[in-house]
């Protein structure tokens, strides 16, 4: 079955507040390996300016895509999950992400398309502090496989 190209420019409401943790942020960077000291030492952030651990850059994902099984399960999206794949993943940042930061997240799908006997599926994430102000914006490309025009895989 296709997606519902129809979806295409749908938003869904915002995510409830995530607040980012200074443990979550030293986790998430021993996961990815990365040793940077900002990640994983407080003193060492604030002695670069921060008010506290920096997330790494791609840590906004783990909120983000939390956020994205609203429209990913929607049943009217058609979406058939067992055969997605992740076909593209963008960051923009207006200010790195700090511990501390309370977070909500608005998806919206920009463009739902067939293409070569798949469906793509492109969700934008609007990442607000508390205060309202953008952080960050995330673009996710997923991509069904053999499901547009009846295609098989």
């Amino acid at each position: 079955m296709a997606v519902n190209t129809e979806y295409a420019g749908r938003s869904y409401p915002a995510s409830a507040p995530y607040e980012i943790g200074l443990e979550k942020v030293r986790e998430f960077a021993t996961a990815i390996g990365d040793a940077n000291p900002a990640y994983h030492d407080l003193a060492a952030a604030r002695a670069l300016g921060y008010p506290s651990l920096v997330a790494p850059p791609t840590f906004v994902f783990t909120v983000t895509f939390a956020a994205t099984r609203a429209a990913i399960e929607d049943p009217g999206l058609g979406l058939d999950y067992s055969r997605v794949v992740h076909g593209e993943q963008r960051f923009a940042y207006t200010r790195p992400l700090v511990a501390g930061d309370r977070i909500t997240v608005s998806t919206t799908l920009e463009s739902v398309r067939s293409v070569a006997g798949n469906d793509m599926v492109t969700a934008r994430c609007d990442v607000l502090d508390e205060a309202g102000d953008q952080v960050a914006t995330t673009w996710s490309v997923l991509v069904a496989r053999g499901t547009a025009d009846g295609g098989n895989a």
